[in-house]
């Protein structure tokens, strides 16, 4: 299964971290090769864009349904293909280090299914690592912004 992780630490707050990240249109849009998404209540999303396959761009259209929002520390998820056979789920995550300093852990498992799945994850098997990494990086870079910009 194509599967990514990566943890990193943020000079915020995790109150403030859960702001951010319990809002989907603040984070939707940090996806690598976002397009556009659609909020269509506050535990469903579609979401479109194009991905980077190494041979070929592809455009892909997820529907994005949240499994559990726990105050202040996790968000869980579970993403379907709209037009191609994907499954796969996730979670942001944050933990505490201290009052101004939180942890903060993006995970991702996708799997393509049907007869082309198996070539399809060999190409998910670096594309999800990378992808969970500039996710994750992407949105400490945002939240650090933002509280540059706030303090």
């Amino acid at each position: 299964m194509p599967r990514g992780k990566h943890q990193l630490k943020v000079d915020i707050p995790i109150e403030q971290v859960w702001s951010f990240v319990s809002d989907m249109n603040k984070w939707a849009p940090l996806v690598p090769g976002y397009m556009e998404h659609d909020i269509l209540n506050d535990k469903q999303s579609t979401w479109k864009f194009k991905g980077d396959l190494g041979f070929v761009q592809k455009t892909v259209n997820l529907k994005i349904d949240i499994t559990q929002w726990q105050k202040p520390t996790k968000v869980t998820f579970n993403l379907t293909g709209l037009d191609d056979n994907f499954k796969g789920d996730g979670y942001f995550e944050a933990t505490s280090v201290h009052e101004k300093l939180t942890k903060v852990t993006g995970f991702l498992n996708i799997t393509a299914k049907g007869l082309k799945g198996p070539m399809i994850n060999t190409v998910l098997k670096s594309f999800v690592p990378k992808t969970t990494q500039q996710l994750t990086e992407a949105i400490a870079e945002k939240m650090n912004q933002m509280e540059t910009v706030t303090n």
